[in-house]
């Protein structure tokens, strides 16, 4: 039941209704189990990860100092500015795909594909990142007990990264089973590690040396982390001598661990397994947000307190500054709950990386028979398979380095499209129902894609130039299939009433 434009071009929309409509086809209907609770903890669940285990000490170390803390609160107010326009937009759509749904109710659909394939980069990408990071904390706990992997499966340059591989199908069968269970799993896992991040910041206070938080802001020197193509394009488009630290390293530092954030629009891709999605969407989405960011700032200010940023750990921080100061038992407590950490967020990763190309092959852009719902467990689960194997392979035998940093870009891209959406949703359909308004129209959207803008320019070169290649393999994509099979894209499917 299609109601299509006469016009057939790029940029055709489909209706809010339309996508509503769709939901309830039943092949392609997903069964509505979430509350704001099970939203909130999928939030908490994905942002929680990376971040705080592991760029914490990166970021401090390399580009801002103790000021990294300043970093997060830059990246945290980014990422809320843009959390209230989603929440506008689940609240008013509440369909699976989140800013892919939401573009083509507004901006079109070659929009929407661009931004569909945009968040392939970002939540595939990152799944298989975080795999072989989970597969490194993996290893060394082994290696406390005297249990040591042999390097081809699971050192520093594995013929296959064997753990990555396992947590991913583990993961897959549950999301496979059902939404109930990945959100009963994830609870656990995300009591687990916050747990141990409050472990951090309690413990963390007792040995806060006042002394390693001078100077706050250190002075603003030039590196060779940050010339040539890794130089933040900000400062190569001006003709600014590319520098760490100092005002600019804090918000050079502010686009890295922005990563740290990424995972609270995924709550928006499950809006369609939501009971009451018009209510609970927009609490998971900035109940979620509001609570990492908390955290993130509480962690990072103990750690650089406890140890000196120019002596911190670059890829266990938490752990390294407990061992410093002489609590090394702490130390391998820190280690489980980066190990619950990083699981729940390959867990959330992959649910929205499902849920994302769900809907786009509901509409036709990718195979439609992919998007049958299983009838015994009502979930995606030719899809999601799919999507496992996909991401087995990635983790299992590709080595990433600083490909991390595009999923920030390809994130920021993603919140700059949703915040023009809102604005332009409310001038084509004022007459819809929205259960969340985003507050200050069109100015908290203006500064929203502002702000996500300055972030994006503040990348390194290299990356900008990974992520055009990208786009261009996606708009090829598009016109050789999407166009060609889109619901939308035959003037001769007329409106049927």
């Amino acid at each position: 039941m299609w109601e299509i434009s006469q016009t057939v071009d790029i940029f055709r929309t489909k209706t809010v209704e339309q996508s509503i409509r769709d939901t309830e086809a039943p092949e392609h209907q997903l069964r509505k189990r979430l509350t704001a609770t099970d939203l909130t903890v999928f939030g908490i669940g994905v942002i929680v990860g990376t971040g705080i285990f592991v760029l914490t000490g990166q970021v401090a170390k390399e580009t801002a100092g103790p000021a990294v803390a300043v970093s997060f609160v830059v990246a945290g107010i980014v990422c809320g500015l843009a959390a209230l326009c989603y929440a506008e937009f689940a609240s008013t759509i509440p369909v699976a795909g989140s800013a892919y749904t939401f573009s083509f109710a507004t901006l079109g659909e070659f929009p929407a594909w661009v931004i569909g394939w945009d968040l392939i980069l970002e939540l595939a990408l990152a799944a298989a990142v975080v795999a072989v990071g989970w597969s490194g904390y993996f290893a060394s706990l082994l290696s406390t007990f005297g249990l040591n992997l042999p390097p081809s499966i699971a050192g520093a340059d594995p013929v296959v990264n064997v753990p990555a591989v396992a947590i991913v199908a583990i993961l897959t069968a549950v999301l496979v089973v059902g939404i109930k269970l990945s959100s009963r799993v994830n609870l656990i896992l995300v009591i687990t590690k916050v747990a141990v991040v409050l472990l951090v910041i309690v413990a963390g206070l007792f040995f806060i040396n006042g002394a390693n938080y001078t100077p706050f802001i250190p002075e603003a020197v030039s590196t060779p982390r940050v010339e040539g193509l890794e130089a933040p394009l900000f400062q190569v488009m001006f003709g600014i001598t590319p520098v760490a630290f100092g005002v600019i390293g804090i918000f050079s530092a502010a686009a890295i661990v922005f990563f740290a954030f990424i995972g609270f629009d995924i709550v928006a891709t499950a809006a369609e397994e939501t009971v009451h999605p018009q209510r609970d969407v927009p609490r998971g989405i900035i109940g979620s947000l509001v609570i990492c960011t908390i955290l993130y700032v509480a962690v990072s200010l103990v750690v650089v307190g406890m140890q000196h940023y120019s002596e911190l750990s670059t890829e266990a921080p938490l752990s390294g500054a407990f061992t410093a100061v002489g609590q090394p038992w702490l130390a391998s407590i820190i280690g489980l709950g980066a190990i619950a950490g990083l699981t729940t967020v390959v867990l959330v990763l992959l649910l929205g990386q499902t849920r994302v190309l769900f809907a786009m092959c509901r509409d036709g852009l990718l195979p439609r028979s992919m998007a049958k719902v299983h009838p015994r467990f009502g979930t995606p689960a030719r899809l999601t398979t799919l999507i496992g194997v996909v991401t087995m392979a990635l983790a299992g035998f590709v080595s990433f380095g600083e490909l991390a940093e595009l999923v920030n870009i390809g994130t920021l891209f993603a919140f700059v499209v949703v915040s023009i959406g809102v604005v332009v949703l409310r001038r084509t359909r004022p007459d819809l129902p929205r259960a969340f308004k985003t507050p200050l129209v069109p100015v908290l959207p203006a500064l929203s894609v502002l702000a996500c803008l300055y972030l994006m320019l503040n990348l390194p070169v290299q990356t900008w130039l990974r992520f055009l290649i990208w786009m261009v393999i996606g708009v090829v994509l598009y016109f050789a299939y999407g166009y060609w099979h889109s619901r939308t894209a035959m003037p001769w499917q007329k409106a049927r009433h």
